[in-house]
């Protein structure tokens, strides 16, 4: 499995970094989850300046997609030239995006009628886009899925492991990066958000 966190200027680090971290928990599994981005560096919205390790282009040939969010999605949104770069396949790749992601995810017609989760601030751009949002952490349909809150990262990873290797591989990841002393709950309490949102888990 080859993930690209889609990764643009004024990024929020708990988006691209946490799932980056979780999803890397798999490599001994040949997972391999990589910062793509537009250009050669992007800086956050803090200040923290990101080499990228693959190009953005990589997103069309990965197996699995994130569009993290960030303070200029909403310019992302409207730059149609950096957009015609993504030609993402659904019946291919796993797709998801967090809060402000949402936006581009809209903007590339990749979520047709489903419903789908973002940030309050991002709200209103969303439902502008015709997307009806709801009020829920995570929210998936087949292969696509959405997330709302920069702590949400860890539900993305954790559809995405659970989809792809199944649910004791996952909560074998997860159990590692969770908060020591509770660790089982912590673990239990992530996959039962995204437990009802895969038909069929793998393994």
């Amino acid at each position: 499995m080859r993930i690209a966190i889609l990764t643009f200027d004024g990024f929020n680090e708990l988006d691209s970094f946490i799932a980056l971290g979780l999803l890397n928990r798999l490599k001994a599994d040949g997972w391999k989850a990589e910062i793509a981005s537009p250009s050669s560096h992007v800086t956050s919205m803090n200040g923290v300046v990101v080499e990228a390790q693959q190009t953005l282009e990589f997103a069309n040939e990965a197996d699995a997609v994130i569009f993290g969010s960030g303070i200029y999605t909403r310019a992302i949104a409207e730059n149609s030239a950096l957009l015609d770069r993504l030609q993402l396949d659904p019946l291919r790749q796993l797709i998801a995006a967090q809060c402000s992601g949402t936006l581009l995810l809209a903007r590339l017609g990749l979520l047709a009628d489903m419903p789908a989760c973002t940030d309050l601030t991002t709200k209103p751009w969303v439902v502008q886009a015709g997307v009806r949002v709801v009020d829920a952490p995570f929210h998936a349909k087949g292969p696509i899925a959405t997330a709302g809150g920069c702590l949400a990262s860890q539900y993305l990873a954790a559809w995405m492991m659970a989809k792809r290797a199944g649910f004791e591989t996952a909560a074998s990841a997860l159990h590692y990066a969770a908060p020591v002393g509770e660790k089982d709950e912590y673990v239990e309490r992530l996959l039962k958000v995204v437990r009802p949102f895969i038909d069929e888990p793998a393994g």
